[in-house]
C-alpha cells in the first residue's frame, strides 16, 4: 500500500480546505494517509486533521515555527516523511509550498513535480499529469525515483463527503534554526482583504473597467458577495491593482466555486490561472471575446450597466 504524506495548509491558526482535498485524493488511491502540521500553538487542530482524513498526525508545534521559514519547515517535513516511510509528499498550491517542496525533494533525493492536476498508481509506478505550455498540453510524467514530492494545483482534487481518519498523534522534535537566514517579521500586503487562494467567490477586473472608478464599481459587487477581488495582468501593469491580486500564469492560480471575469477578454495567460473554477461567469461587450469560450455563463454588454444590475438582483435575493 502506498503512503501519502500531506502537508497541512494552516493560515492564521485555521486549517484550510485544500488539506481535505489532498487527503481525499490519497484515500481514493487506496493509500495510507498522514499529515504534518507545522506552526506554533496548533495542538487544537488535531481533531480537524483527523476529520480531514489523516490516519497519522505529525505535529511540529514550537514557538520557533510561528513565522514561516523554508529551511526549518523543510526539516519538519523531511523528519515526518522518514518516520512515516512516505512514498509521496504532497503540498497544496501556495507560496510556502512552492518554496519548501524543492528543498524537501533535494534532501530526500526524490523526484519533484509542480503544478500537478492528477496522480495515478499502477503497481509500484507513480504517474502524474501536469499542464504545460500555458495549458495548451497536458504532460503525463512517469516517476522513476522511489519518492515523489509534488505541489498540487489549486482545485485539482475534490474533497470527499464523509471522509474520516484515525487519531494517531506523533510529535516531532523542534528543528534546528536556520543559521543562514533569520525571519524576523512577515508583512502581508493584503491587509484584511480576502485571500484569493481561499475565496469561494472571486471577481476579477480587466482592461474593460478602464480606470480606478471602474475598479471601485466592481469592488462594490465583490463586497456584496464577500468575494475576493482579482485582476488581469493589464490592470496590474497599469498600476490599478497590486501584483498579489493578479490571476494568471504569472500570478495566482485560483479555483473558486464561482469566478466572475468582468471586462476581461480572456488571454491564454489569464485563463491558465482560473480555468479550474467550478462555475465561470463572464461580462464583456465583445461577443467574440475568448473568455466566452470557457465561461459557463456569459453576459454580452457594457459592464458599467451590467454590474449595477447584478448588484440590484443580489440585493433582491438577500432581502
Amino acid at each position: 500500500m502506498a503512503k501519502v504524506l500531506v502537508i497541512a495548509d494552516i493560515k492564521q491558526g485555521v486549517l484550510k480546505g485544500s488539506t481535505t482535498e489532498l487527503l481525499s485524493k490519497a484515500k481514493a488511491l487506496g493509500a495510507e494517509t498522514a499529515v504534518v502540521a507545522i506552526g506554533s500553538n496548533i495542538e487544537s487542530l488535531i481533531p480537524d486533521l483527523v476529520n480531514a482524513g489523516s490516519d497519522t498526525q505529525y505535529m511540529a508545534d514550537d514557538p520557533g515555527l510561528e513565522l514561516f521559514s523554508a529551511g526549518p519547515y523543510a526539516s519538519c517535513v523531511v523528519d515526518a516523511a522518514k518516520q512515516f516511510g512516505a512514498d509521496m509528499i504532497w503540498f497544496g498550491f501556495s507560496e510556502s509550498g512552492k518554496a519548501v517542496a524543492p528543498r524537501v525533494a533535494a534532501r530526500l533525493d526524490a523526484a519533484c513535480a509542480t503544478d500537478i492536476i492528477d496522480v495515478t498508481l499502477q503497481a509500484d509506478r507513480i504517474e502524474v499529469k501536469r499542464p504545460a505550455i500555458t495549458n495548451k498540453v497536458v504532460q503525463r510524467v512517469k516517476v522513476n525515483a522511489g519518492q515523489l514530492v509534488a505541489v498540487v494545483r489549486a482545485g485539482a482534487f475534490e474533497a470527499t463527503d464523509g471522509i474520516s481518519g484515525t487519531e494517531n498523534v506523533v510529535r516531532l522534535a523542534p528543528p534546528a534554526p536556520d543559521l543562514k537566514a533569520l525571519i524576523k517579521q512577515i508583512l502581508s500586503e493584503a491587509g484584511g482583504e480576502i485571500d484569493l487562494s481561499d475565496a469561494d467567490v472571486v471577481i476579477s477586473v480587466g482592461r474593460g473597467v478602464r480606470d480606478q472608478a471602474g475598479v471601485d464599481l466592481v469592488k462594490q459587487l465583490a463586497d456584496d458577495l464577500k468575494a475576493g477581488l482579482g485582476a488581469s495582468r493589464a490592470m496590474v501593469d497599469g498600476g490599478f491593482m497590486p501584483h498579489h491580486k493578479q490571476v494568471g500564469q504569472t500570478g495566482k492560480i485560483v479555483a473558486p466555486t464561482l469566478y466572475m471575469a468582468i471586462g476581461i477578454s480572456g488571454a491564454i495567460q489569464h485563463l491558465a490561472g482560473m480555468k479550474g473554477s467550478k462555475v465561470i461567469l463572464a461580462v464583456n461587450k465583445d461577443p467574440e471575446a475568448p473568455i466566452f469560450n470557457v465561461a459557463d455563463y456569459g453576459i454580452v454588454g457594457d459592464l458599467f450597466e451590467v454590474v449595477p444590475i447584478l448588484r440590484e438582483e443580489i440585493k433582491k435575493i438577500r432581502r
